[in-house]
């Protein structure tokens, strides 16, 4: 299913070169992002006129490398918003952690790491002006949102895919971005989790519920329906009329 996704991201690209009007991009490479004693790995692409900027919050045992989040980045780029996908652990904390399983679940330490990828985006000159957003995915989710609650208002959105929102726990009330929670329709267990931070959470919010998605959304539409959902979202709240308001 990886590789399907794969090709799927593939065909889209090519798709999108063989457009006249391809979304030209102003800014793209691999980045070495500072985190404390550490340096995480991270993909930047800034879209030609770019209004915003969504950093994406891998989930458990996954990487900036995620066949889906690359799929969903590809799409809100072609919305004129920037991305950066990055690696929340080392290589070496990765191999640590493919046996114990302990720090993709240290929720406090991802958040931490997103928040000073966001620091470390924001002392860019020539960005710094874009609004940010979070797409977190599974446990990302979670990261995602104590980050937002820490930062505040500086954060313009949150899109949670599949996410784990519940982690995020006492913070759950403190989030004041416009958070945006998708959940497959067949995900009972996390639904109900949603549900719950759903609740909890006193910012703008929706949860969406894609029919007849499993937790990874590997039904035919089902990750095209996050990206629209994940796109919209973003455009609403770090397009050129949010940057106004």
């Amino acid at each position: 299913m990886e590789n399907a996704l794969q090709e799927r991201a593939s065909l889209k690209s090519e798709a999108e070169l063989g457009r006249a009007g391809h979304t030209a991009t102003a800014r793209s490479g691999t980045e070495q992002i500072p985190s404390g004693q550490i340096t995480l790995e991270g993909e930047l692409s800034i879209p030609v006129g770019a209004t915003g900027v969504v950093l994406f919050v891998h989930g458990s045992g996954s990487s900036r490398h995620s066949p889906r989040n690359q799929f969903v980045a590809r799409t809100i780029r072609e919305a004129g918003i920037g991305t950066l996908l990055f690696d929340l652990l080392t290589p070496d904390e990765e191999a640590v952690d493919t046996t114990t399983r302990h720090l993709r679940f240290d929720i406090g330490l991802l958040a931490k790491r997103l928040i000073d990828a966001t620091t470390w985006l924001k002392k860019k000159p020539d960005i710094s002006h874009l609004r940010v957003g979070y797409f977190g995915a599974s446990t990302g989710g979670g990261a995602a949102l104590v980050a937002a609650a820490e930062i505040g208002e500086e954060i313009g959105a949150v899109v949670s895919r599949g996410g784990r929102p519940d982690l995020a726990g006492d913070a759950l009330p403190k989030v004041k971005s416009p958070t945006l929670l998708i959940v497959g329709g067949l995900d009972y267990p996390v639904i109900r989790m949603n549900e719950d931070a759903y609740r909890q959470l006193q910012c703008e919010k929706e949860l969406r519920i894609i029919p007849g998605a499993t937790h990874l959304f590997e039904e035919p539409g089902a990750l095209e329906e996050v990206a629209r959902l994940a796109t919209d979202w973003f455009k609403r709240h770090l397009g050129a009329a949010a940057a106004v308001e």
